[in-house]
């Protein structure tokens, strides 16, 4: 009988040594690709940090289990199908969180794919429509030009007076919603505002150049064009003669339109919108331990900054909740305070805008360049709705 239960024993380790370790996967998707890059990147590196920071805390325990958060990144091209295919395939990997999408047209096609398969995402989308309460499972890392476009560009005029102004968006929803809504907020400050729409895709954009500065404008919004084409657009402004101010009243970038375009001295008057207080030494330290974490550099710019907070409070979420059961994770969510540790205090907005206040809103920066000198980010504290 011993005999018998030694080599039962015996048989059982083998299975005991090689069962599965506990693993948390949590996706990172958005354009990782062309000229929207930037903003995908940022979500895979905050996918990254705040996965990193929960694996060294001891991990994340799931079921009573304490599980190793993993990321899986997918690139979503920034088309609705290429987000669609993204879910799915998260999906597939039972992959209940996600970090991403971006842009407007990626989130409408998340939002029911991910609803259909009990995906929790976070979008920095600035559509009409970026959060919808029958679409309860869908975040906001940060709000949309409704809140801040006024602030911006009241700030802008102090520096870089101006009566007139074309705002040169894709043709899509991301460029149409944010158009319309940079449009009215340049008329409440008394700035005519006339739009320019490109294809996305466009890599020539001198007939719009051409279009653009028949109008003699005295100044030029990029808006939300993605980065790459906004400097772009910008070089070739610059190439084309004109002088006046460029502005970025639809999303942040600025790192990549100054690569793009060629640095500080063709930029030479800009103004523009920063998710975070970029100035901020606590913001700038998330790099660095980014690269003690991870042992590399972070791909995004600063957009990576402002992308993290939603990805810290999810895991937070997760652990609070004891699953990653996307309902039950989102419920906790809801609850809690909006605070990082390095970006600061803000709040849940999105209820007068949405009808839903699942959007995070934190201190917030506004950056001039004015003559090729970068006078750097100005703060903007958060406020409730």
């Amino acid at each position: 009988m011993r005999q018998w239960r030694l080599a039962a024993a015996l048989i059982a380790m083998p299975a005991l040594a090689l069962a599965a370790p506990c693993e948390l996967k949590i996706g990172a998707m958005g354009p990782m690709s062309g000229s929207g890059a930037q903003w995908g990147l940022s979500m895979q590196s905050a996918a990254e940090l705040a996965a990193a920071e929960a694996n060294k805390a001891g991990g994340i325990k799931i079921n009573g289990e304490t599980c190793k958060v993993s990321v899986v990144s997918y690139d979503s091209k920034y088309t609705a199908d290429g987000a669609a295919a993204g879910a799915n395939v998260l999906a597939g990997q039972d992959i209940h969180i996600i970090i991403g999408p971006v842009g407007s047209i990626e989130n409408a096609a998340v939002k029911p794919v991910a609803a259909r398969n009990q995906q929790l995402a976070w979008n920095a989308a600035y559509a009409n429509n970026a959060l919808e309460p029958r679409f309860p499972l869908m975040f906001q890392v940060s709000p949309p030009p409704a809140v801040w476009a006024d602030l911006l560009i009241k700030r802008a005029m102090k520096t870089f007076p101006m009566k007139t102004v074309v705002i040169v968006v894709p043709n899509d929803q991301t460029g149409t919603d944010v158009a319309g809504v940079d449009a009215a907020a340049y008329k409440h400050n008394g700035v005519t505002a006339t739009t320019e729409f490109f294809q996305r895709g466009t890599t020539n954009f001198a007939p719009i150049i051409t279009r653009v500065l028949a109008t003699h404008p005295d100044a030029v919004d990029t808006a939300s064009s993605a980065p790459g084409d906004a400097g772009v657009i910008v070089k070739q402004l610059r190439l084309a003669g004109f002088t006046g101010p460029i502005g970025r009243v639809g999303g942040p970038g600025t790192a990549e339109i100054l690569r793009v375009s060629g640095g500080l001295d063709v930029l030479r008057d800009f103004y523009w919108y920063e998710a975070v207080p970029t100035d901020d030494p606590k913001v700038r330290a998330i790099d660095d331990e980014y690269r003690a974490l991870l042992g590399k550099d972070p791909m995004g710019g600063t957009t990576f900054w402002s992308y993290l907070p939603g990805a810290r409070l999810t895991l937070k979420a997760v652990q609070a909740a004891g699953t990653d059961d996307a309902e039950k994770v989102a419920a906790v969510l809801r609850t809690m305070p909006v605070e990082d540790p390095n970006i600061g205090k803000g709040y849940w907005t999105g209820k007068k805008q949405f009808g839903i206040a699942q959007g995070l809103f934190f201190p917030f920066g506004i950056g001039i360049i004015k003559d090729g000198k970068n006078l750097g980010v100005e703060r903007q504290e958060a406020q409730p709705e």
